[in-house]
């Protein structure tokens, strides 16, 4: 078994393709029509979907901005640097750079629709 993406369904798909775009500093492809994208990162990909999408073709079994358990991580070189070049970006930072007690340096944001993404780099 394969790991493919996460996907994340939102109801403003515009405004979630921008935010992803500049978090990873990838280009959204689109490969199965307008109301849906995708973001290739070195470790997996990032897939955002319109919510009317996930209502027509999986049976509405996902909704919109609800999700409150799930962490999306990405490793990052400098975390302190993405904090500066995500600045204009992120209007809902969780938690500034820290370093954590096993030697990972870390930060907390939430993306337009509340997810929470943990940037983080080993042993700094």
């Amino acid at each position: 078994m394969k790991f493919a993406s996460v996907r994340l369904v939102t109801d403003d798909l515009p405004a979630l393709v921008a935010f992803y775009a500049a978090l990873t500093n990838t280009e959204p492809v689109t490969p199965f029509g307008p109301d849906y994208a995708e973001l290739h990162t070195e470790g997996g990909i990032v897939a955002l979907a319109d919510g009317t999408a996930v209502k027509r073709y999986n049976n509405g079994a996902a909704e919109a901005a609800a999700n409150r358990s799930a962490i999306l991580e990405f490793e990052v070189d400098d975390v302190d640097a993405e904090r500066a070049r995500l600045s204009e970006q992120v209007t809902d930072w969780v938690q500034e750079p820290t370093t954590q007690p096993w030697g990972n340096r870390s930060m907390l944001l939430r993306d337009p629709d509340g997810n929470l993404i943990n940037l983080y780099s080993i042993g700094h």
